[in-house]
């Protein structure tokens, strides 16, 4: 009996995986494209800092979050929010600390 309870959840854990992989791939084009015209189309700064993991290093992901939400005022860095929800900019900033593969 209980392997007959776990057979709707199997799917349904499968589905979940599948939907956390499908969304990273639009989160890491996006950083790719959008973040990647200030800070560096490979990440090693330009207008903006580098946001390579040796670069990040020290940084809470929160704090990136945080930053990828807000922006910071008198600088270039512009808010995200509206276009990204939490999940998603606290998704961008442990990508942008492991790193992207190139």
């Amino acid at each position: 009996m209980a392997i007959l309870a776990l057979g709707p959840v199997l799917p349904r854990a499968a589905e979940q995986r599948a939907a956390a992989v499908g969304m990273a791939r639009p989160l890491e084009d996006l950083v790719r494209q959008d973040c990647g015209s200030c800070h560096g189309l490979t990440l090693k700064g330009g207008l903006g800092p580098p946001l390579l993991p040796a670069a990040l290093d020290g940084k809470p992901a929160e704090a990136l979050a945080e930053v990828i939400l807000d922006g910071i005022p008198g600088t270039p860095m512009p808010p995200w929010r509206g276009l990204l929800d939490d999940g998603e900019a606290r998704r961008i900033a442990a990508m942008l600390k492991k790193g992207l593969a190139p």
